[in-house]
C-alpha cells in the first residue's frame, strides 16, 4: 500500500488576523527574487546555495524502490490521470456519503500524534484566511527539479483557488502553507524547520521526521489557528524529492487537497485520490466537487455533521442533478 499521512488539525498554534480577499492567482515567473539560499537549511529559491552533493547511499536505494514502485503500479493500471470516466459513475448520494467519510471524520486523535482515529466523527475543518503557499526545497533537490516542482505547485494552486472559490496565492508574503521538497539527505531539516513554523508544536508528532518510514512516502501537517480548533492557520507538506515525476505530482496533489480541509481516506471512494488504493494519482472530478461542497460559503469551520450534512446533501444534488 502506497501510505500518505496526515495529522490534520493535531497540532495548535496562536491565533491570527484575516487579510483581504482576493481569487486572483498570478505566479512570478519562477525565476523571480526570492530569499538567498543558505547552506545547510531548506530554501525558497530554486538554486542550491552550492553545488549539489553527491546523492547518499540511502537515497539512491530509494529513488531506485520508488521508480520500480512506480513502473509496477502504472502496469497494473494504477496511478491513473484520467480524473474518472464511464467505468467510475457515481451519483449525489455517493458523493454526500464520501464527503461524510473523508471531510467529518477524524484520521488520526487530534492532539495524539500518530495515533489512529477509526470512525471518530469531527466537524468542518476549512481555511477562513487567505491560502499563500511557497515552495521550499532541500540542499539535495537540484535547481531543474525544483524548478519542475515549483512550477506544478503554482500550477496546482492556481487550480485549487479556481475549483473553491478561496484567494490562494502562491509567492505572497508571510506563507501560511509550506510545502517543502525533500529528499531522505535533507530529513534532519525537517523537523527544526516545522518547530521554527510553529514553534508550540506538538512532539510526538515530530519524532517520525527522526526516523521517516519509506512507507511513508509524503504528508501534510495542518494546525488550527486557535486551540482544539478547526480554522485553520498553518499547514506544512513534506514531499519526498527522490519520488519520479508522477508519484511527486500525486503527493503534490494529495497532500496539499488534504491541507485544504479533506482529511481522512476511504475506501469507498471513488474515483478519488483520497483512497489509498491509488487507483487515481492526480485530483478528480469526484474530488474537485469535494472541495466545491467543503467550499461552500454555507459551510464554517467547527460545524458538527448534524449541522452541515443538511446543507451538502442539497448542494450535492444541486451540483449533480438530484441524480441519486
Amino acid at each position: 500500500m502506497w501510505l500518505r499521512l496526515r495529522l490534520a488539525a493535531a497540532l495548535t498554534l496562536g491565533a491570527l488576523g484575516l487579510a483581504a480577499c482576493d481569487t486572483g492567482l498570478e505566479p512570478p515567473p519562477v525565476r523571480a527574487p526570492v530569499p538567498t539560499a543558505v547552506p545547510g537549511t531548506l530554501r525558497q529559491s530554486v538554486e542550491p546555495a552550492g553545488p549539489v552533493a553527491v546523492a547518499s547511499a540511502q537515497s539512491r536505494a530509494m529513488a531506485d524502490h520508488f521508480r520500480r514502485l512506480e513502473q509496477s503500479k502504472l502496469v497494473r493500471g494504477l496511478l491513473r490521470t484520467d480524473g474518472g470516466g464511464p467505468d467510475t459513475p457515481f451519483t449525489d448520494t455517493m458523493l454526500v456519503a464520501n464527503f461524510s467519510r473523508i471531510a467529518l471524520q477524524e484520521e488520526y486523535i487530534r492532539g495524539r500524534g500518530l495515533a489512529p482515529a477509526v470512525g471518530v466523527n469531527s466537524r468542518i475543518k476549512k481555511w477562513r484566511e487567505p491560502v499563500r503557499m511557497v515552495a521550499e526545497f532541500g540542499p539535495s533537490v537540484s535547481a531543474d527539479q525544483a524548478i519542475q516542482d515549483r512550477n506544478a505547485l503554482i500550477a496546482y494552486a492556481r487550480k485549487l483557488g479556481d475549483i473553491t472559490g478561496h484567494p490562494v496565492q502562491f509567492g505572497a508574503p508571510d506563507p501560511n502553507f509550506h510545502v517543502l521538497f525533500v529528499g531522505a539527505d535533507d530529513m534532519d531539516l525537517v523537523a527544526p524547520r516545522i518547530r521554527a513554523l510553529v514553534p508550540d508544536a506538538n512532539n510526538r508528532a515530530l519524532e517520525i521526521f527522526d526516523r521517516l518510514p519509506r512507507s511513508i512516502h509524503c504528508l501534510v501537517l495542518a494546525f488550527a489557528n486557535t486551540p482544539g480548533g478547526y480554522e485553520y492557520g498553518t499547514a506544512i507538506a513534506v514531499i519526498r524529492a527522490e519520488h519520479p515525476d508522477l508519484m511527486r505530482q500525486s503527493c503534490i496533489h494529495e497532500e496539499v487537497a488534504q491541507g485544504f480541509g479533506l482529511a481522512n481516506d476511504s475506501p469507498r471512494a471513488r474515483p478519488s485520490i483520497f483512497n489509498d488504493d491509488d487507483e487515481f494519482a492526480l485530483l478528480t472530478r469526484h474530488d474537485q466537487l469535494l472541495l466545491q461542497l467543503l467550499y461552500d460559503p454555507a459551510l464554517t469551520p467547527g460545524m458538527p455533521p448534524e449541522v452541515a450534512m443538511p446543507i451538502v446533501e442539497r448542494r450535492a444534488a444541486a451540483l449533480l442533478g438530484g441524480a441519486s
